[in-house]
């Protein structure tokens, strides 16, 4: 029996040492940045550019993670006969700064830009800056 207690007494504090790992105050997570922008697709790629989605070459998936960015989606809309993509993804590193341009220095990264880049249209403000996606203002979020 008093074997009995010793062991779950152990497995309490097991669970509480668990539970405050896992559970630490919110100051001590990194805050999530939400990150949203569009971009026209050109009609004749939409196969190709839903293709290259399909069969994302997981090096630059590793490359996503490794810079901070999760919950990354990309969507596709018709307006007006025209395709556009939107996509969003959190931010949870502390210098968007640096973890974009550690991307955009992979090699692997680039050469999946230079299969991606080709497939979009860029809408005019994205132009003037030399990019293909133009970012969007978050006005709305559910806490």
């Amino acid at each position: 029996m008093e074997r009995t207690k010793i062991l779950f007494i152990v497995l309490m504090i097991l669970i509480i040492c668990v539970a405050a790992y896992i559970y630490k105050p919110a100051e001590e997570h990194p805050p999530v940045k939400r990150y949203a922008s569009i971009t026209g697709l050109k009609p004749d790629k939409i196969a190709r550019y839903k293709y290259l989605h399909a069969h994302a070459w997981p090096k630059v998936l590793k490359k996503i993670k490794e810079c901070n960015i999760r919950n990354y989606s990309i969507y596709l809309k018709n307006i007006n006969g025209k395709p556009y993509l939107f996509s969003y993804f959190e931010y949870v590193g502390e210098n968007f700064t640096a973890d974009m341009q550690k991307m955009a220095a992979d090699t692997t990264t680039q050469n999946w830009w230079k299969e991606t880049d080709p497939t979009q249209l860029p809408l005019p403000d994205a132009v003037a800056k030399g990019k293909i996606w133009s970012d969007m203002e978050e006005v709305f979020h559910t806490p």
